[in-house]
């Protein structure tokens, strides 16, 4: 559809709504017109297409395959209200992300079966604000206030599919009710409002409505078990992620006397300010977490102090324009030196990521790396007198959870714990296979009131986690850039550190 084959719909002049207590309550006729003239041409022509468009083309070309017959609906998501006529930042569904390489709110990717069982692919977007009724600049949302878009046509040259204007969907949608049609959920209500309304058994049994809620299931999990393996061009936007990562985290280790004077914010803005620059945010919410605080897995207030003779472990990762995330930790002394406990907890943490990514293998079970870890873990509990062997009982009964709490490690691509829905059997029962990415990320966690444990060890938190790639061979270590041995941090902070 071309930028003049608008809807009927729009071609009426948006309603004016003016803040309650703005200084502009209302437009007068002169202005009006006047804002539909004297605009020069900026359509953009002869695009090259976005350097993922080949990969994503061969991704619905593999998703049509596994749904011969079903229209498939995938939206982008909607922004998202944070308080009156503000939201928060937009980040686009994976999914939708995934299939067409747009990272814009408010649009939709439909697949609509053929008769010889492939697929036709729709994108449906906003296009860019009309300017002769005034969308452009009356409504909040018109690109004077928001920003320019790419037109129908500029998006269908940048991302390889053809596109129309996304609201004449509910009527495409209406206009076929035969197929079967499965959506994408949870990110955007109207259109999962509109897929209900089509089904006939929206007012069924629980057995049909059972049916129903299966038939989006299924489409989620079909996309997560296909992202489990990386093609290149993901692996190389992934190794941009953790770059960039890799130089957050040094900059970091140079602003620490900073951080000594202000709070752990200033740790976590120091990242997010090189996360800002290359790429277009943090994949999720940074845990600098100092001291005590590091016994929290999931510290993310970020608000207590960085002591001299404290640890601070920083768990972080850059997520690129593309929307893939590196997720490495590394746990730090502020001072430049661990003391001789805090190189104790972490030498053996160290020792068990070794032995993890040592069993990081194509052919090997998921679990096998969890394994390895843990085993070094309770060995280590064992000898120091912290739980009662012998190592194979403490493992049986999981004893050595209280220390370390959670799993050595996950997928990792454009989510942080990527594929999280894909099937149990390929994937948390599955083996490894080159292309895959996951995080290996033992950790020890004595808690500041936890009376098993001696005084002197109760509040020390430690994790070390690297990106790992499966490759033919073996494995790679994508954060190899960031030393991991206790003298090698000791080293590379002394590089960085005032003198």
């Amino acid at each position: 559809m071309s930028e003049q084959q608008r809807p009927e719909a729009e071609a009426e002049a948006p309603v004016f709504r003016p803040r309650k207590n703005g200084q502009a309550q209302s437009v007068s006729d002169e202005l009006a017109a006047w804002m539909t003239t004297g605009w020069a041409d900026t359509e953009l022509r002869d695009l090259e297409p976005v350097e993922q468009a080949g990969h994503t083309a061969r991704r619905r070309d593999v998703l049509s395959a596994a749904f011969p017959g079903d229209r498939l609906v995938v939206p982008s998501g909607q922004l998202l209200t944070r308080s009156n006529d503000t939201e928060y930042p937009f980040r686009a569904a994976t999914d939708y992300a995934y299939l067409t390489g747009d990272t814009t709110d408010g649009n939709c990717l439909v697949l609509t079966p053929r008769a010889d069982g492939g697929h036709d692919a729709v994108l449906y977007l906003k296009p860019r604000s009309n300017r002769d009724n005034g969308e452009f600049w009356l409504g909040g949302y018109g690109e004077l206030w928001t920003g320019r878009r790419n037109s129908l046509g500029e998006a269908a040259e940048l991302l390889g599919l053809p596109t129309a204007d996304v609201r004449t969907l509910p009527g495409v949608l209406g206009s076929d009710t035969s197929a079967t049609t499965r959506v994408v959920r949870g990110h955007d209500a109207e259109i999962d409002a509109l897929v209900d309304g089509l089904r006939a058994d929206a007012d069924a049994d629980d057995e049909a409505r059972a049916k129903s809620v299966q038939l989006d299931q299924d489409l989620g999990v079909a996309l997560a078990d296909h992202r489990l393996v990386k093609d290149e061009w993901e692996i190389a936007q992934l190794q941009l992620a953790v770059d960039a990562t890799v130089r957050g985290f040094g900059d970091v280790a140079k602003a620490l006397p900073q951080a000594r004077d202000t709070s752990e914010r200033y740790v976590e803005g120091t990242f997010f300010l090189r996360a800002r620059v290359e790429g277009n945010d943090v994949g999720y919410g940074t845990i600098a977490a100092s001291g005590a605080n590091a016994t929290t897995l999931h510290w993310t207030r970020n608000d207590g102090p960085v002591r001299e003779g404290d640890l601070l472990l920083l768990d972080a990762g850059v997520e690129t324009t593309t929307l893939y995330t590196a997720d490495v930790t590394r746990t730090m002394p502020v001072s430049g030196t661990f003391t001789e406990l805090q190189r104790k907890v972490y030498d053996l943490v160290y020792e068990a990521q070794e032995a993890g990514i040592a069993a990081v293998a194509p052919g090997r079970p998921f679990t096998a790396f969890h394994e390895a870890s843990q085993r070094v873990l309770a060995e280590g509990l064992v000898e120091w007198g912290l739980l009662e062997g012998p190592v194979d009982r403490v493992l049986e009964l999981g004893l050595q959870r209280r220390y370390t709490l959670h799993g050595t490690g996950h997928m990792l691509g454009m989510d942080v714990h990527d594929c999280a829905v894909s099937r149990q059997e390929i994937h948390l029962y599955g083996e490894l296979k080159p292309g895959m990415v996951l995080t290996v990320e033992p950790g020890l966690y004595f808690q500041p009131d936890d009376l098993t444990v001696p005084e002197e060890l109760r509040g020390i938190g430690v994790r070390i986690e690297d990106d790992v790639l499966v490759t033919e061979e073996g494995r790679t270590v994508m954060s190899a850039g960031l030393p991991r041995s206790s003298a090698d941090v000791e080293a590379w902070l002394a590089e960085r550190l005032p003198r």
